[in-house]
């Protein structure tokens, strides 16, 4: 798995509540315009710097289209950068306090202590 990437598309998503709102609403469309027109741009700042060889696995495609925090984080996904991507896209569908964040540690719990490696 290239972490790199993966967490790239999950922070980039993220921190723009446009593609958050398009990720919600069409997961396998945005993945496949993100890794297209986005994933070989150098530090997302500069049109020209950019990159022909970034490309998620078939696997990372799967999991980010089928929205699968648990075979992400199982991949190696930064859970601190799906959290965050999971309760822009997801919290408002809960009406129970903290409900999204139980709902995502629910989808974990499978895992136990040590986690699979997020370093960066």
């Amino acid at each position: 798995m290239s972490k790199y990437l993966v967490d790239k598309f999950l922070y980039t998503v993220d921190r723009d509540p446009e593609l958050v709102e398009r990720y919600r609403e069409d997961p396998a469309g945005t993945v496949t315009w993100w890794e297209r027109e986005r994933a070989g741009k150098i530090l997302n700042v500069i049109d020209a710097e950019a990159t022909t060889w970034l490309s998620f696995t078939d696997a990372e495609r799967a999991a980010l289209s089928a929205q699968d925090v648990p075979a992400l984080f199982e991949m190696g996904a930064h859970p601190f950068l799906t959290l965050t991507l999971w309760i822009a896209m997801f919290e408002r569908d809960f009406t129970e306090p903290l409900g999204m964040q139980l709902d995502y540690a629910a989808r974990l719990s499978q895992f136990n202590l040590p986690y699979p490696d997020i370093a960066t």
